[in-house]
């Protein structure tokens, strides 16, 4: 039996999606504890995440008081401006979509 929750594909956050929340959380420079709660991430997600961003030069990594700390690099920037138009240009407009309902 098949239930309708009213999600469409949209509603899911892809990899891409979860990358840019990442690094939106990370301009604050945040403890990957901060990073794993805000984005909503289990902690084995959150470490491949991190690891893969930091690796690919979109984090950086330093020392505060003992504790590891991430902060989004100018990379990690331009990747979320760039995401974020892309989301844009993804979106339907309003227009658009009551031609489409008609």
């Amino acid at each position: 039996m098949e239930v309708n929750t009213g999600k469409t594909l949209w509603d899911r956050r892809d990899k891409l999606k979860i990358m840019a929340e990442i690094m939106e959380v990370a301009k604050g420079r945040q403890l990957k504890t901060r990073i794993m709660y805000m984005v909503n991430l289990s902690f084995s997600q959150v470490n491949e995440y991190l690891a893969f961003l930091t690796e690919m030069g979109f984090l950086r990594t330093s020392q505060e008081n003992g504790k590891k700390v991430y902060e989004t690099t100018e990379k990690g920037s331009m990747y979320i401006e760039n995401y974020m138009e892309m989301e844009n240009i993804l979106q339907p407009q309003e227009f658009e979509a009551s031609v489409l309902a008609r």
